[in-house]
C-alpha cells in the first residue's frame, strides 16, 4: 500500500493502488459530508454553590455551573440524554439551532414537548445543519435557566477555515445573573401578586460575580493571555432579564460573528448583547508587556420604567509573564462603559452589524414577500385575579405583556403533539391576529384602556411562505427594548427606527443587500424593527421576548408551519421516548 502511495506521489501510475485509494476515498467521503454522532449525558441535579458569601442549592447539569460545554462540527448529529434528578419539571432548549425537521428536540415546555418529569429522561436528537459559530443551551421552563445553561461551540466542517485570522485560542465568555433568593419562589410570588419580581443580586461572567461585589474577590474569572496573540472570545448572554454592555479595559475587540452567523468585521471598544444573543469577537493582545491587569466588565442597558439590577460584573485579563528583570505592578485598569440608558450607543452598535454576503456565505434575503405582518409588543394590564383580590399592578391590576394585544396562555399539553396528531381542539386556536386589533399612537400617549386579552393562539403558515414582520414597541406602560427570539429559524434584520413604523416611507430604507442574520433581535425602546424569514421548517415554533419576566407575563406566541409536499418537507413522527404530560 505504502509503495503504491509513493508511486502516486511520484506521478507513476499504479492501477491497483489508484483503485484502492478511490475506494477508501469513496468510503470516507460520506462520513465527512454527514459528520459524526456526538453523545452527551446531562444529569439534572442539585448542587451546593457559594456566591456572595452565601451557599445555596441550585439546579445544575452534572453538578457544573455553568453547565457542560457542547462541542460539535457543522453537520454533526447530537444525542443528549437528559435525566431529571430534581423536584422540578425540566426541558432544555438548544438556542439558535435550526432544528430542521427535528422540532421534537427544540425544547420549550408545552410548545414542542411536555416536560421531563422527576426521575424520567429524554434523548434530544438533532443534526446541526448549515450552521457554525457560538450558540448555547438552556432550560426552557419557568425560570430554571437562571443556572441551567452552557455553551454550544459549532466548529466549521473538517478542512474548512474561519473567514478571519485563525485565533491562537478560543474562550467562551458566558454572562449570567445571580439571585440569593430561590428564583422559582421569586417568579411565582410575582405572578400571584401581579407585581414586578424582585431583582437579581449580581451578574456573573462564567458563573462568577467578580471583584466589584462584596465578598466576591475570590469568585472572579481570570483570562491569562500571551503577548501579541489573537484570541477568539465567544460571548453569550444567558442573563434572565438584562441586556448588557461589555468592554475590556484598554483593548479594542473586532466583531466577526453574531448568533452563529459571520458578519463583516468591525472594531469597537464596547459591544451590546441582549439575552439570547451570542457574539464572537477577536481580541488582539498587546505586543509589549503592559505591566497592568485589565478588567473585562459588563453592566445593564436598561430602557424601561422599572427598577433594575444596576451593578457591574467583572473578570480579569492578565498577561502571563513579565520580562525577566522588569518591575511588576499591581495596577488594575477599569473600562469605561456607556451609561445604563445609552440608546444612542445601542442604536449605532446595532447598525454596524452586516452579513458577510460573500460567495461562500451569502445573505439569502427573501426577495418576494408572501405575508406582511405587523405585531405590537409591550406591557399591559389584566384584572386582578388573586385570592384576596389585592394586586400590586397599577390601580389594583396585574402586570402582563402581549403581542398584538394577546397575552399567551400556556397550555397543559404540548402544542406540537396536538398539531401533529390533529387533536388541537380545546388546546389552541389558529386565529392569532396579523395586525393589532385597533390602531393607536403606539409610542405616544397611551389609550385609556390598557387591558389586554389572553389566549393560546397560533398563526399558521404554509410551507415555504416568505414572511416580512414588523415588530413595534408600545408605550402602554412604558417604552422598553424587547429582545425577541424566534425558534426554528434565522431571520434577516432589514431595518429599524424610532417612533411608529411608517409602511409608506420606511421600507425604502430597508437593507436587502447585506442585512444581519439573527435568531434574536432587540426591538428598540419606543421604536420598531423589520425582519424577513422563510418558513421552510415544518412544526410549531415559539417566538417570545427573551427577558424572562416578560415571557412569564405572556409576551410570546407560536407559529405553525405546515408540511410541504416532498418527504423532506414534512415533520417526522415523534420519538418513542417523548415525555408525556
Amino acid at each position: 500500500m505504502e509503495s503504491c502511495i509513493n508511486n502516486v506521489l511520484r506521478s507513476r501510475p499504479c492501477l491497483r493502488c489508484t483503485l484502492l485509494l478511490m475506494s477508501v476515498f469513496l468510503l470516507v467521503l460520506p462520513q465527512l459530508a454527514l459528520g459524526i454522532t456526538r453523545k452527551y449525558k446531562f444529569e439534572v441535579k442539585m448542587q451546593s454553590v457559594t456566591r456572595l458569601c452565601q451557599t445555596k442549592s441550585i439546579v445544575t447539569v452534572n453538578g457544573q455551573f455553568p453547565g457542560p460545554r457542547i462541542i460539535v462540527r457543522e453537520g454533526d448529529r447530537l444525542e443528549v440524554n437528559v435525566i431529571n434528578r430534581v423536584k422540578y419539571n425540566v426541558t432544555l432548549h438548544w438556542h439558535g439551532v435550526r432544528q430542521l425537521r427535528s422540532g421534537w428536540a427544540d425544547g420549550p415546555a408545552y410548545v414542542t414537548q411536555c416536560p421531563i418529569q422527576t426521575g424520567q429522561s429524554y434523548v434530544y436528537n438533532f443534526t446541526v445543519t448549515g450552521q457554525r459559530g457560538t450558540l448555547f443551551w438552556h432550560a426552557h421552563i419557568s425560570w430554571l435557566r437562571v443556572t441551567l445553561y452552557g455553551p454550544i461551540i459549532i466548529l466549521p466542517k473538517k478542512g474548512a477555515s474561519y473567514p478571519f485570522p485563525q485565533p491562537f485560542k478560543e474562550v467562551p465568555i458566558i454572562f449570567g445573573e445571580w439571585w440569593k433568593a430561590d428564583t422559582e419562589v421569586v417568579i411565582n410570588q410575582a405572578l400571584q401578586t401581579g407585581g414586578a419580581p424582585n431583582l437579581s443580586d449580581a451578574f456573573t461572567i462564567n458563573g462568577l460575580p467578580g471583584p466589584l461585589y462584596n465578598c466576591s474577590t475570590q469568585d472572579t474569572f481570570k483570562l491569562k493571555v500571551r503577548q501579541g496573540k489573537t484570541y477568539l472570545l465567544r460571548l453569550i448572554n444567558a442573563a434572565l432579564n438584562d441586556e448588557l454592555f461589555f468592554s475590556i479595559a484598554n483593548h479594542s475587540i473586532t466583531v466577526v460573528e453574531a448568533d452563529a452567523v459571520y458578519v463583516k468585521p468591525f472594531t469597537t471598544d464596547t459591544i451590546l448583547i441582549t439575552p439570547g444573543q451570542t457574539t464572537n469577537v477577536l481580541l488582539n493582545t498587546k505586543n509589549n508587556y503592559p505591566n497592568a491587569t485589565f478588567l473585562m466588565a459588563a453592566r445593564p442597558y436598561s430602557t424601561g420604567p422599572a427598577t433594575f439590577d444596576n451593578t457591574t460584573t467583572a473578570a480579569i485579563l492578565e498577561y502571563e509573564s513579565a520580562p525577566s528583570g522588569s518591575n511588576t505592578s499591581n495596577k488594575v485598569v477599569k473600562p469605561t462603559l456607556p451609561v445604563f440608558n445609552d440608546t444612542s450607543f445601542a442604536t449605532n452598535f446595532t447598525k454596524k452589524l452586516r452579513s458577510l454576503a460573500s460567495a461562500g456565505f451569502p445573505a439569502n434575503v427573501p426577495v418576494h414577500v408572501d405575508r406582511h405582518l405587523f405585531f405590537t409588543v409591550g406591557l399591559g394590564l389584566s384584572p386582578c385575579s388573586s385570592q384576596n383580590n389585592s394586586c400590586q399592578g397599577p390601580n389594583n391590576t396585574m402586570l402582563t405583556a402581549s403581542i398584538n394585544n394577546v397575552s399567551f396562555v400556556q397550555p397543559s399539553t404540548a402544542l406540537l403533539q396536538a398539531h401533529f396528531f390533529g387533536s388541537n381542539g380545546g388546546v389552541f386556536t389558529t386565529d392569532f391576529p396579523g395586525n393589532p386589533p385597533s390602531k393607536f399612537n403606539y409610542t405616544g400617549t397611551p389609550p385609556s384602556n390598557l387591558l389586554v386579552s389572553s389566549g393560546t393562539k397560533a398563526m399558521v403558515l404554509s410551507y415555504n411562505t416568505s414572511v416580512e414582520l414588523v415588530l413595534q414597541d408600545t408605550s402602554l406602560i412604558g417604552a422598553e427594548s424587547h429582545p425577541l427570539h424566534l425558534h426554528g429559524f434565522n431571520f434577516f434584520v432589514l431595518g429599524q427606527g424610532f417612533g411608529n413604523y411608517d409602511p409608506n416611507q420606511d421600507p425604502a430604507k430597508f437593507n436587502l443587500v447585506d442585512p444581519p442574520e439573527r435568531n434574536t433581535v432587540g426591538v428598540p425602546a419606543g421604536g420598531w424593527v423589520a425582519i424577513r424569514f422563510l418558513a421552510d421548517n415544518p412544526g410549531v415554533w415559539f417566538m417570545h421576548c427573551h427577558l424572562e419576566v416578560h415571557t412569564s407575563w405572556g409576551l410570546k406566541m407560536v407559529w405553525i408551519v405546515m408540511d410541504g409536499i416532498g418527504k423532506k418537507q414534512k415533520l417526522p413522527p415523534p420519538p418513542s421516548d417523548l415525555p408525556k404530560c
